[in-house]
């Protein structure tokens, strides 16, 4: 290899070092809600800390916020992990929305929707959690709290629910996007609950290894 092509490539390599991305992002501290933005979809209900957790309370719709600082957020290749918890109602307790390689690019991992069971993604091909191949029927107790872990490549998206991989999907060749509706206004990443409270805690974030 050309002496000149390898100096450029350290150069790169350094350089990208130097650039302090960091592996692990908290995303919510049980303190401030500083880095997210509360967005009212039309009878939303409250959001507030309490006990160290985020507390979205039930509205007529959608209640939830959307991060910030979105210019921390990768694309691809990275995990979301966060502790939910259904308090009160019969809908989605934890609507997770999530950059699906890039920030117009998105999709929504709902838990507990259509009448407090239906999980999955929304949508794929253009069909929500309830018509296409990752939804399914799942018990989600009231008062108690569920691991969420949710990871995000190129190639798929995969799901875990209380260390159980619930969803598995290849998107390859799939048209992955938001469901039409109020949800596109809490894009690209946020926290949402559909007539529902709900508390949440431990939201994090962290990139994975790029497969080769």
């Amino acid at each position: 290899m050309n002496p000149r092509t390898v100096y450029a490539a350290l150069l790169i390599f350094y350089a990208s070092l130097q650039a302090g991305v960091p592996k692990e992002l908290v995303l919510f501290d049980g303190k401030s809600l500083d880095d997210w933005q509360a967005v009212d979809a039309g009878g939303s209900g409250t959001v507030e800390i309490a006990d160290d957790q985020m507390m979205l309370g039930a509205g007529e719709s959608l209640t939830g916020v959307v991060y910030k600082k979105t210019d921390q957020l990768p694309l691809t290749n990275y995990e979301i992990t966060l502790e939910a918890m259904r308090v009160d109602g019969s809908d989605f307790f934890c609507g997770l929305t999530f950059p699906v390689g890039g920030l117009k690019s998105c999709a929504t991992l709902v838990c507990g929707g259509w009448g407090g069971s239906v999980t999955g993604i929304s949508s794929i091909d253009g069909s929500d959690a309830s018509e296409n191949s990752t939804g399914h029927f799942r018990k989600w107790e009231n008062n108690k709290w569920h691991r969420i872990r949710l990871r995000v490549t190129p190639d798929s998206i995969t799901v875990w629910a209380n260390d159980e991989k619930i969803i598995d999907v290849d998107i390859k060749v799939k048209k992955v996007a938001l469901r039409p509706g109020p949800i596109e206004e809490y894009a690209p990443l946020s926290l949402t609950t559909y007539q529902t409270s709900a508390a949440i805690k431990n939201v994090k974030l962290m990139l994975v290894a790029e497969k080769k």
